[in-house]
């Protein structure tokens, strides 16, 4: 059955799913807990990333940041269900925002700093956003700059205003130095903060987020969550980790999507505890990190698992005596990987799958003590006959269908595509009723596009075996290969294309170009990158890194691609199964 809003909302708090508490609530609860108690710290690299220097803020010193964020949007006119785009590398700074957002009942829309002027648009008109936050650059691109020679992309946008590098006394003509005016407003006391709550009518079924994904649609499509909605993602975070009050955290994963905000603010939240940012990834400045800090939970690809292995000098005089887990995602996990951390340095890893739209399964050692099949398989949350520990397990429901019939699944052997339903599950796309009814199927299941089978010697566990929607995972990041191939039809010299992807060892994946050339041209790789950089200004990690010309495509009598066999033949994945990270 399908629930309207309403109803989810009754039916999921009736059954102790769902709370009444707000996020911002939380804060400022522990905030008057714990003062002086470390809360949040930058990337000892801020610098070279963002022209600012790093900064460390006690709980009282963010309780006083986010009081000067919600004054700061106050005598901006940013008033509730007001929607704000935030594009800015992991920083201190976006703990502010989120937390001042879901004080002021503002909507915030993080997007990777990766995007350019093709997502940012997007975005922006399809969100009617009234402002926008950033950064002056991040590394040598001027986002801000890019900000305001686009007349910040979108009609509905106001004003943006930026994080200035701190060498320069001015940014871009019409976008505003954030640190100035944040300087230039009286912070809201907790008493306010609390006082507007009530006085809004705040609750914890407002959106406080709305985070893009891409699938096998043409552009990244946004998945609005309230409160309640990332409580309960959160609280699965924190069992799999098996994360204690004042845990101390370390993690690197973008601080815009599903993985980066379950984890760093609302596992942090529910916890209590400090928080070290750390991104774009760097191994020696994470270790450096881990070396310096006390860490309880962190979290790394598996790649990174494995170069910490085969170089374990690099952690000479790391400290992992806290460190009891760590989280990995987003890549194959080998069982040897797995046990080689638990036999060398007493780590048990904890491997996730998941996306943006709240489907999500953890393997962890309190329900696979078995390490070979922690790395292979994933429990069958939600299926009747099966008790696991984790606490969402019994609140969501999972089945395996048959993608072309509908039919159920129920036996191991047969490949069906995994759907998941539940009060983790998002209640459908931003202003986009009809990718809304197709992400959800008659019963009410999101469909998440995965394909698994059923595995287990009690036929407890799913096993992912690829998958059924057509993105490339590059290093966390879904891609359409549908947008990238619409784009590249664009270049005068391309007759027809079909994006595939290919095995990396460090990235999961990465973009290969297949390109039937116009009649009389000759393509080159250089060419169509130059062509989505400077043409369609489109983010770099959708850039293809292989090209392969040919004839014509292989098609079916019905004329339809048939990526199997360009994927069979110039991107053998033989032992890679790539799993989508949480996003």
């Amino acid at each position: 059955m399908i629930l309207n809003a309403a109803e989810k909302i009754e039916k999921y708090v009736r059954e102790g799913s769902w709370g009444q508490q707000t996020l911002g609530a939380l804060f400022l609860s522990i905030a008057d807990r714990q003062p002086s108690t470390f809360a949040v710290a930058d990337a000892p690299n801020r610098h070279a990333i963002c022209g600012s220097a790093p900064q460390q803020w006690s709980w009282a010193e963010l309780r006083e940041q986010v009081g000067r964020m919600c004054a700061f949007f106050a005598s901006q006119g940013v008033c509730k269900d007001d929607i704000v785009v935030l594009q800015m590398p992991n920083c201190v700074e976006m703990h502010a925002v989120y937390l001042a957002s879901a004080i002021c009942g503002i909507a915030v829309s993080p997007v990777p700093v990766q995007y350019r002027s093709h997502e940012l648009h997007h975005v922006c008109q399809t969100t009617g956003a009234v402002m926008a936050l950033t950064v002056q650059r991040v590394g040598h691109h001027q986002v801000a700059a890019d900000w305001a020679a686009h007349q910040f992309h979108g009609p509905s946008v106001k004003a943006v205003w930026a994080l200035m590098d701190s060498a320069a006394p001015t940014g871009p003509e019409g976008v505003g130095r954030l640190q100035d005016a944040l300087l230039g407003v009286t912070a809201w006391s907790a008493a306010q903060m609390h006082e507007h709550m009530q006085t809004i009518g705040l609750t914890a079924d407002d959106v406080v987020t709305i985070c893009w994904t891409s699938g096998t649609e043409a552009r990244p499509k946004g998945v609005p969550r309230s409160h309640n909605e990332w409580v309960i993602v959160g609280e699965s975070v924190v069992d799999a980790g098996q994360l204690k009050v004042g845990c101390q955290m370390v993690i690197p994963f973008p601080f815009v999507n599903m993985a980066g905000v379950a984890t760093s603010l609302i596992s942090w939240l529910l916890t209590a505890g400090g928080l070290h940012h750390h991104h774009p990834f760097d191994v020696d400045v994470f270790i450096e990190q881990l070396r310096t800090h006390p860490t309880d939970y962190t979290v790394a690809a598996p790649a990174v698992l494995s170069m910490l292995l085969k170089s374990p000098e690099k952690l000479d005089g790391v400290d992992l005596g806290r460190l009891r887990r760590i989280g990995s995602g987003g890549g194959p996990l080998a069982g040897w990987l797995v046990a080689q951390f638990a036999d060398r340095f007493g780590i048990e890893v904890v491997n996730y799958f998941g996306s943006n739209e709240g489907a999500a399964l953890s393997s962890t050692p309190q329900d696979m003590p078995n390490r070979e099949h922690r790395a292979r398989y994933f429990p069958r949350f939600g299926v009747p006959g099966f008790t696991w520990s984790a606490r969402n397990a019994q609140r969501v429901h999972t089945r395996l269908v048959d993608p072309d019939t509908e039919r159920l699944i129920t036996q191991p052997g047969e490949v069906g595509e995994l759907r998941f339903q539940g009060p983790t599950i998002f209640s459908g796309y931003f202003r986009a009723p009809e990718l809304t009814a197709k992400a959800f199927d008659a019963n009410g299941y999101y469909r998440t596009g995965d394909l698994f089978e059923i595995a287990g010697d009690q036929q407890q566990y799913y096993r992912f075996c690829g998958r059924h929607k057509d993105i490339v995972i590059r290093g966390g990041m879904n891609i359409s290969c549908e947008e990238v191939e619409n784009l590249l039809l664009g270049h005068p010299k391309v007759r027809e294309v079909a994006v595939i992807g290919y095995p990396d060892p460090a990235l999961g994946e990465r973009v290969c170009a297949v390109v039937v050339a116009q009649p009389a041209t000759e393509v080159a790789l250089d060419e169509l990158v130059a062509f989505l950089r400077d043409h369609e200004e489109v983010a770099a990690f959708k850039w293809p890194e292989k090209l392969v010309v040919m004839d014509a495509l292989p098609r079916n009598p019905m004329g339809k691609v048939l990526k199997r066999e360009l994927r069979q033949h110039w991107a053998p994945q033989e032992a890679l199964e790539t799993q989508e990270v949480m996003q």
